[in-house]
């Protein structure tokens, strides 16, 4: 069996030219159907007025729009939570301490119009055969990452380590040839301090002593060849960009950079990140190749209550919020702690109109739940109530994207 470093798209020469020439269109079948894009939700219609999305089929499932059902307590957890002893799973994220540890994992998200179905790890692996997926964003995004490799780790029997294409970490799941890596990257675009020259500049004019130079037009290099090597990549920013104890606006602003030079006057952070945004979008799109799989997840939401995470706020809550506590915490026009989701997903939106990215869309099912967080767990001094327990949320999250693409290979076979 090949190393990793050796493993390629594509089977290897040796293997007879006609085996050869099945996959390869089993392939191109695969990957012209995951070509097609699914609908829209309602949020997405709203926003994303004539975005690529709405063409698709009208049959196709709203899998953003629906409820969390509560299991019974006679039935056990189901086996797609059952991977709770992953090595991958970060010690902050390990929830079995938590108080509500098995009883958060006994909700199931329905939507409104369709059945979501189950994660059937050892069916994606054999359909997905030859096929690299990559998530490219922060840490939410390792949370999927983690969860879906876990996911898959239970019914494979050769997994090796390998950190393809600039990767954080990276499996490849030797038996089907599949390989899930991560990414990380805090902005997507490229960022490291900034110290005012003792010769001066514009922004040394401007007063300005020191900070963070955030080059919008130049990837990170942790993903700059990522878009080259995947088959299916998921994106994903906005946290860090509403990060005042990172990026202080007095002490170390984000100073944004364009063609090497400083944007002046000096923009804010949320014209840095549709900046940011636009040529991410646009690099990607000239790189990878047509018939890739390309999602742009929307934003994690945050569940602190009584104040941010540095001012003492929490997330004990021990059951989902109910429709009217979710609009209580999350509306935009009440100006909460946590309305960073919806303003982020609305600078998202809007970036990927025209585009041929699928907007994977988590945003709303995801503020229902503010119990998967892992709050004190693993010991820590703030309260975690950015991530999610795992197993736990992010598992939906993958049974969202497997469906979607799932019903891309199915819309192309019927």
């Amino acid at each position: 069996m090949a190393s990793p470093d050796t493993v390629k798209r594509h089977p290897p020469s040796i293997v007879p030219y006609f085996a050869g020439f099945l996959l390869l269109l089993s392939s191109i079948i695969l990957f012209s159907s995951l070509s097609k894009p699914p609908s829209s939700s309602p949020a997405e219609e709203h926003l994303l007025a004539g975005h690529r999305a709405s063409s698709s089929s009208s049959s196709s499932c709203n899998y953003s729009a629906g409820a969390w059902i509560r299991s019974p307590e006679s039935d056990p957890v189901t086996a797609r939570y059952s991977y709770g002893s992953c090595r991958e799973i970060f010690k902050g994220w390990n929830c079995v301490s938590k108080p509500n540890a098995r009883d958060l994992l006994r909700y199931r998200w329905q939507p409104h119009d369709c059945r979501l179905p189950s994660f059937d790890p050892l069916r994606f692996l054999r359909r997905f055969r030859n096929t690299n997926i990559g998530f490219v964003g922060d840490s939410l995004n390792r949370n999927m990452f983690v969860s879906l490799v876990c996911t898959l780790r239970q019914v494979a029997k050769e997994v090796k380590k390998w950190r393809p294409a600039g990767a954080d970490r990276g499996f490849t799941f030797v038996e089907y040839n599949v390989t899930v890596a991560y990414h990380r990257t805090n902005l997507l675009a490229r960022y490291g301090s900034w110290s005012a020259s003792a010769s001066g500049g514009d922004l040394e004019s401007l007063g300005y002593k020191q900070g963070y130079r955030v080059d919008v037009d130049v990837p990170e290099h942790t993903w700059m060849e990522a878009p080259m090597f995947h088959d299916i990549i998921i994106f994903n920013t906005g946290h860090w960009w509403w990060a005042p104890s990172k990026f202080d606006p007095i002490k170390s602003p984000m100073l944004i950079f364009e063609k090497g030079m400083p944007v002046l006057p000096p923009v804010t952070s949320e014209q840095g990140l549709d900046m940011t945004l636009k040529h991410m979008i646009s690099y990607v799109e000239k790189r990878m190749r047509t018939n890739a799989v390309k999602f742009f997840r929307t934003q994690s939401p945050r569940h602190f209550e009584g104040g941010d995470w540095n001012q003492g706020g929490s997330c004990r809550r021990e059951q989902p919020l109910s429709t009217e506590q979710v609009e209580e915490l999350f509306s935009l026009d009440k100006n909460g702690t946590n309305v960073e989701a919806r303003l982020v997903n609305k600078h998202l939106f809007k970036a990927l109109e025209g585009s041929s990215f699928r907007i994977l869309d988590i945003t709303h099912m995801s503020e229902f739940r503010a119990d998967a967080h892992p709050s004190t767990t693993g010991g820590k001094k703030h309260e975690d109530c950015m991530h999610w327990c795992l197993p736990g949320l992010t598992d939906s999250w993958n049974d969202i994207l497997v469906a979607l693409l799932e019903s891309m290979w199915t819309n192309q076979l019927s």
